[in-house]
């Protein structure tokens, strides 16, 4: 099926193109997103006398798409998910989880503007991509932990942790406590409080 675009759109073509797609596709997305119209002779007129009037619109948009992106690129979500001992996801992540956890901090994504191209399926860090405006892309960090000190590792070591690891962070982070209280580490006595400090004074008097 030929159309016209109305808009950008990523490995197809610009405004104004026409172009050859698969008819599910202009169905199904194309036509009721209105970002094409079928490609006929009336169409085609009616497109260039509101040519001026789209690349206005669309100019707009692509500005307030860019003064976004300008906080968002690069802006980092914490998403807390049960997972198996090897970081088995019991699910995966959604591109609607990935809008929520952006919207929480201020920013107005829609589900639709999140392209997640790989399923996340396990914990760890990703990079996902937030398209504002067809011409304005922007990279936002997600991190997929247990809790929120798993997912303070997974960022200082810049990948996943496995529940074996943070259970070994864990205990590492204990040692100390441990030592104290199996008598490893003395506490210091003061001078004159034991046996041996009277001694040794007693010596001195008599000296």
């Amino acid at each position: 099926m030929d159309v016209i675009l109305l808009e950008r759109i990523e490995k197809l073509g610009h405004m104004g193109d026409v172009v050859k797609v698969k008819p599910g596709f202009a169905r199904n997305y194309l036509l009721p997103q209105k970002k094409a119209l079928r490609a006929t002779k009336d169409n085609l007129a009616h497109f260039e006398r509101r040519r001026d009037q789209l690349e206005v619109e669309n100019q707009r948009r692509r500005s307030e798409a860019e003064d976004v992106a300008k906080t968002l690129d690069g802006a980092k979500v914490v998403l807390i998910r049960s997972a198996g001992e090897t970081g088995q996801l019991y699910g995966s992540v959604t591109a609607k989880d990935v809008a929520d956890g952006l919207a929480a901090q201020g920013f107005p994504v829609d589900r639709k503007q999140v392209q997640i191209d790989i399923r996340i399926k396990t914990l760890g860090l990703f990079q996902v991509r937030v398209v504002l405006h067809p011409e304005v892309i922007c990279t936002v960090n997600v991190n997929v932990a247990r809790s929120q000190d798993e997912a303070e590792m997974q960022e200082q070591r810049g990948g996943m942790i496995t529940a074996e690891e943070a259970a070994e962070e864990a205990i590492a982070e204990e040692v100390p406590v441990e030592a104290a209280a199996e008598g490893l580490i003395q506490p210091v006595e003061e001078t004159g409080t034991s046996g041996v400090g009277t001694e040794e004074a007693s010596e001195e008097e008599a000296r």
